[in-house]
């Protein structure tokens, strides 16, 4: 009899562990979606359209950060002092961006962003930890069902903008259209993201953690080079890369063709769907056939959805929503695919912080790939994105097919 308790006690164990990191991650998606929106359209009231997107990219800057800073918390303190703690300097760093709307100051805003910003870079590193509380052959699953935290995220964080706005505006609130409100309830949702993972067990005193091995900048290039790292980095950086560049311009090409902001939205919620509403098929598929198999396919739907666009690149009713559905879907599969490989293969000693790393240049790269779109889209149009984003999703395919080799 004694074994089904230990199951028992186990599942219960797990199942608490996953409920704290889903609602954290779910809560942390939400503020991050609804602060960048809102500070985006602050920005634009402040300084003018050419300072828009300083905001978002501070955010990402952050979650780039963060995801590092998590990475080497996690190996030398645990996952509950490293998630409280940068989940309580996500929602210091928005109540700062709180005082930049409120004073009209860009200064605190991207300041507050970029703080922000930190604790969604741990957010995003909790699927690996979820990972850690299945057996080998299910941990694609079990960091799929935090990726599909997101889903949350995508459909609370714009959701919360005009509510919390209007609340703002009859408070008669300083600064620019009541936008304070919303950045206002990103800061509360940070808050309760941080209680969310006060859940989280504390571990035994018995319980020893795997000695982490400190990295320094020399090994932990050594180290992102071996195939076990390099394989799944160059195919979640090719695919955020190429799912960016056409998901940021999409907005602009439906603009330019005289849509309004009814046919934006209903395109980017298939988008949104696919990114994240799918995870966990996602997960048991990697699961099932392995995560190079996963990422392969993955690679597969971002050629097509880069393909679907460059065959019609104004079919607003047919032809963008199945690219921007396959675009997000196809960054999914890699997604997950690459995830479960990190979270399989790597040393125990070294896993968090190569994991926080390999975070970290994912969002970089997303960083960097807004920034080049829009050149891109200004130098040849939105056909031109959506061909370069095809060519990129397809660069690991090489690396893709040594390893399998190997």
């Amino acid at each position: 009899m004694t074994a089904p308790v230990i199951g028992t006690v186990a599942a219960v164990g797990r199942g608490r562990s996953m409920g704290a990191l889903f609602a954290g991650v779910a809560l942390m998606n939400t503020a991050m979606v609804g602060a960048s929106t809102a500070g985006t359209l602050v920005a634009a009231e402040i300084n003018g359209p050419a300072w828009s997107g300083l905001p978002s990219a501070a955010g990402v800057l952050g979650t780039a950060l963060g995801a590092l800073g998590a990475g080497t918390l996690l190996a030398r303190r645990g996952r509950r002092f490293a998630l409280l703690g940068l989940y309580g300097l996500g929602a210091g760093g928005a109540t700062v961006a709180v005082a930049g709307a409120l004073a009209s100051s860009l200064l605190l805003l991207v300041t507050g962003m970029v703080l922000l910003g930190l604790g969604n870079g741990a957010a995003q590193l909790s699927r690996y930890l979820a990972a850690e509380l299945y057996p080998a052959e299910r941990r694609a699953t079990g960091l799929s069902t935090i990726v599909w935290a997101g889903t949350v995220g995508a459909v609370a964080g714009p959701a919360l903008i005009a509510p919390a706005a209007g609340v703002a505006e009859r408070l008669n609130l300083p600064g620019p259209s009541g936008l304070s409100g919303p950045i206002a309830a990103a800061a509360l949702v940070t808050v309760g993201a941080a209680l969310a993972v006060t859940a989280l067990p504390r571990p035994a005193a018995t319980q020893a953690a795997p000695a982490a091995t400190g990295l320094t900048p020399r090994t932990a290039l050594a180290a992102l080079r071996r195939p076990v790292v390099l394989t799944p980095l160059c195919a979640m950086v090719a695919a955020q890369v190429a799912m960016v560049a056409v998901m940021s311009m999409t907005p602009l090409q439906l603009h330019q063709h005289g849509h309004g902001l009814d046919v934006v939205s209903w395109v980017l919620a298939l988008h949104m769907v696919g990114m994240f509403a799918l995870a966990p098929v996602s997960g048991r598929i990697a699961d099932r056939w392995g995560g190079l198999r996963t990422i392969g396919g993955g690679i597969g739907l971002l050629v097509v959805a880069a393909a679907t666009v460059v065959l019609a690149p104004t079919a607003h009713t047919s032809g963008l929503p199945i690219a921007l559905f396959l675009l997000g879907y196809g960054w999914n599969l890699v997604f997950v695919g690459g995830s479960g490989l990190l979270s399989r293969d790597l040393p125990a000693e070294q896993r968090s912080q190569q994991q926080g790393a390999v975070d970290a240049l994912v969002w970089g790269a997303s960083a960097v790939a807004s920034l080049l779109a829009g050149q891109l889209f200004n130098g040849g149009g939105y056909v031109l994105v959506a061909v370069t984003a095809g060519l990129l999703a397809m660069a690991p395919l090489v690396l893709l097919a040594r390893h399998g080799a190997r």
